[in-house]
């Protein structure tokens, strides 16, 4: 593990676009098994998926030998559930929710040891600093730290400037489910009016530096969102990958046994 080098936030900040995939099974197996496939980032879902610290920690491990970037989304904008995210090796955070300026330098602030910010001192219990085994960590540990909100609400979106304004974040990502519930469109996810908000806010995201990701199961409308400029974007899920591929198995053998 590399502790303080964060070559996802690096590709980020030279505009390199980031192609990744939602790893929701909350299987440590699974979850290497991904890295190993040649995405640059997997999403470690800690709001819809069933994972817990400490199969956040296994799914960690897992992927640490591979190239592939960990991303953790934890359940909420809450610092002591960050704080421990943090201690075990996370670098990179999505962080749901977040629905104005002062959320976004909340979920900053958890992660700043003070007096930056309110992150909680346990370093020689810490994976994050290899057991007080990195030098200086504590006060080099903001560096390889990345920070993505989500905006996924049209309340958010219209506060998205003063959100993406905010110092310490990295990069702000679209929830498009979400999103297009709160327009009126639930289950709509593709809908012309949701893709258009999205592309509108990509670019108003890039307009402060910063970087603009997505989650776009549908190859065109991913492809819609990387010309717009956005930089990492989630192209699928392990549980679609999974349930697609088995039942379309089972289909084939269904019809040819009939």
């Amino acid at each position: 593990m590399q502790t303080l080098d964060n070559p996802f936030k690096r590709a980020l900040a030279q505009g390199r676009p980031q192609i990744g995939l939602w790893a929701a099974l909350a299987d440590s197996y699974v979850t290497e098994l991904l890295a190993s496939t040649g995405f640059d980032w997997l999403l470690i879902d800690g709001e819809h998926a069933p994972n817990d610290l400490r199969s956040t920690l296994a799914q960690l491990q897992a992927v640490a030998p591979y190239p592939t970037h960990p991303i953790v989304r934890p359940v909420r904008n809450d610092a002591a559930i960050i704080k421990q995210l943090l201690d075990i090796g996370t670098q990179t955070l999505l962080v749901p929710m977040i629905e104005n300026a002062d959320d976004a330098r909340a979920a900053v602030a958890a992660t700043r040891y003070p007096p930056l910010g309110i992150r909680g001192v346990g370093s020689a219990l810490a994976r994050a600093s290899r057991w007080n085994g990195a030098a200086d960590y504590l006060h080099r540990a903001a560096d390889g730290l990345c920070m993505l909100v989500q905006v996924e609400t049209a309340n958010a979106l219209a506060q998205l400037d003063e959100i993406a304004a905010v110092d310490g974040v990295d990069g702000v990502f679209f929830g498009p489910a979400d999103l297009s519930a709160s327009m009126g469109l639930l289950g709509q996810p593709g809908a012309p009016a949701v893709r258009e908000a999205i592309v509108a806010g990509i670019r108003a995201v890039r307009a402060h530096g910063k970087a603009a990701g997505v989650l776009a199961a549908d190859r065109a409308i991913a492809h819609e969102y990387l010309q717009a400029g956005a930089t990492f974007v989630a192209v699928g899920s392990d549980v679609a990958l999974l349930a697609r591929g088995a039942s379309e198995l089972a289909a084939a053998f269904r019809q040819s046994a009939a």
